[in-house]
Order: C-alpha cells, then structure tokens, then sequence
C-alpha cells in the first residue's frame, strides 16, 4: 500500500508541472494504460520462457555442480589409494633393502671364506711345489757329484759298495 502512494506521490507532481497551463488535455493516462496493457502482454508471453530459461541454467549449473564433486570424490578416493600404494612401496623397498644388505654380506662371507680357501690351496700348492723342486736340486746335485765321482779315478770304490751307499741314501 505504502508503494502506490509513493508512485502516486511521484506522478502528481510531473503531470500537474507537466500541463504547462494551458487547458488542454494531454495524453498520459491513455499512453499510461497502454503501456500497462503492453507490460502486461510482455509479461504474458516472455515470464514462463524466462523462468525456464533461468529454471535450465540452474538444473545445467547443479548437474555440473554435482559432476564436479563426484569428480573431486573419485580424486581424493583416488589419492589416498596412490598414498597407500606409495607407503606399501616404501615399506617394501625399505624390506628389499634390508634384504639386499643381509644378502651382500652374506655373499661377502661367503667370498671371503672362499678366499681364504684358495689362499690356503694356494699355500699347500706352493709348498708342495717347494718340496718337489727342492727335490729335484738335491737330485741334479746327487747326479753331478756322482758323475763328478765316476768320472774321476782317483776313487777306488768297488760297485757293491757304490750300490750299499746309493741304497742308504735313497733309503
């Protein structure tokens, strides 16, 4: 009710100042009406295809909504199984290190022990071969003081006694 009066209050004074004194009659109120009646018609034809025009565009904007947040829930579902597969990774190279470390120093024992065995055959070896060429030197050495022996004739030893004293020796 306030309203009327105010617009009434408002229209008052342009149609009294709008009459410029003469007498004549003017024109607003048929232009008034006409313009209600356009107003009206507008109304009458472009309300419902504007509502639902707005009615779409809120349907389109809370189906995009949702789409977004169904997305966003995929993701975050998505992220936290990433995370888990990243902690389950973490965990299992942390175990596949501890594993490799317990595996190198067993190999390094293994080497080492391996080593020490073929220091040792080596040893053994080198001993052996020691012996045998000491062996051969006292051979050679046997064999060039008898061929040194023989070939002099100052020795008079007899062949039996020869052979008694080689057997006693290689005995």
């Amino acid at each position: 009710m306030k309203k009327i009066i105010y617009l009434l209050l408002l229209i008052l004074p342009v149609t009294i100042f709008a009459s410029g004194g003469e007498s004549e009659t003017t024109d607003i109120i048929p232009r008034t009406i006409n313009f209600l009646i356009f107003a009206a018609i507008l109304y009458y034809l472009a309300a419902n295809p504007i509502k639902d025009f707005f009615k779409g565009r809120r349907s389109s904007i809370a189906e995009r909504l949702n789409s977004i947040q169904e997305k966003l829930k995929a993701s975050t579902i998505e992220k936290n199984e990433a995370k888990e597969l990243i902690e389950k990774a973490k965990n299992e190279a942390k175990s596949i290190m501890e594993v490799s470390k317990n595996e190198t120093e067993i190999q390094k024992a293994k080497i080492l022990e391996n080593l020490k065995l073929d220091l040792e055959n080596l040893q053994h070896g080198f001993d052996d071969q020691v012996s045998i060429e000491e062996r051969k030197m006292t051979r050679t050495v046997i064999s060039e003081i008898l061929d040194e022996v023989f070939v002099k004739e100052s020795l008079d030893l007899k062949k039996d006694e020869l052979l008694d004293i080689v057997m006693k020796k290689v005995a």
